[in-house]
């Protein structure tokens, strides 16, 4: 699988209990996210160790400040050589063009957040936002589509009216999966990974299903050959 659709989020405290993951998996089968908690405790060594065993990495950070700070840490970002990275649409017009014109066309995927998959329609209220969620997500992916970015993180709900809205080239990375025997946890949107896929997602955010698994690498097999049929 020369493009594999799961992203393993590697939501750990430290490069060890990382480490010891992925050395458990294999880059053909998976890509890894490396987000705040593991970011601010391991640092770039940690992605670049990751890197040189072959996988490739999703830099969950959503960075969101003025458009210049934003456009210097998507650089710093883009040197390290990671696949994906990340900022948050609410940052606003200024700040996702910033982003896009210093990454390399080709290079690092930039894409955007939108909403958090843990918040619903009473979070919303409590910041001011107008709207239902569905409708804030499909504004701020426009958003971040006007602005030539590759594509947005939304939930796997939300994908099926955005692949719609976006076209086939715009990328859909999606948290809030779980298994279909698993608890939802602390997500409020969420979907089986199947779903997922039929729904119009290009890429599956997994953590606590494949990290927790007394078998992760067989795990990570099997969600694999449950989605395969499923890509064109």
């Amino acid at each position: 699988m020369h493009d594999p659709r799961i992203i393993v989020a590697l939501d750990f405290s430290s490069a060890e209990d990382a480490l010891r993951l992925a050395e458990k998996l294999e880059p053909r089968l998976c890509r890894l996210k490396v987000g705040k908690e593991l970011f601010t405790a391991a640092g770039p060594n940690l992605v670049e160790t990751l890197m040189l065993k072959g996988f490739d990495i999703f830099l969950d950070l959503k960075f969101h400040d003025i458009p210049n700070t934003v456009a210097k840490a998507c650089k710093a970002a883009a040197n390290l050589g990671v696949w994906m990275i990340n900022v948050h649409a609410l940052g606003g017009r200024k700040m996702l063009m910033a982003a896009r014109e210093v990454m390399p066309q080709g290079s690092t995927k930039l894409i955007a957040v939108t909403l958090l998959t843990s918040m619903d329609q009473n979070d919303l209220a409590d910041i001011g936002l107008e709207g239902s969620p569905e409708q804030i997500v499909e504004r701020l992916a426009r958003l971040a589509k006007d602005c030539a970015l590759d594509g947005v993180v939304c939930s796997a709900l939300e994908a099926v009216n955005l692949r719609q809205q976006m076209g086939q080239d715009f990328c859909l990375v999606t948290p809030g999966i779980r298994l279909s025997n698993d608890r939802a946890d602390d997500q409020k949107r969420v979907t089986t990974p199947r779903q997922a896929i039929q729904n119009g997602s290009n890429y599956l955010v997994i953590g606590r299903p494949i990290t927790q698994a007394d078998d992760p690498l067989f795990m990570c097999q099997q969600l694999n050959s449950e989605i395969s049929n499923l890509i064109i």
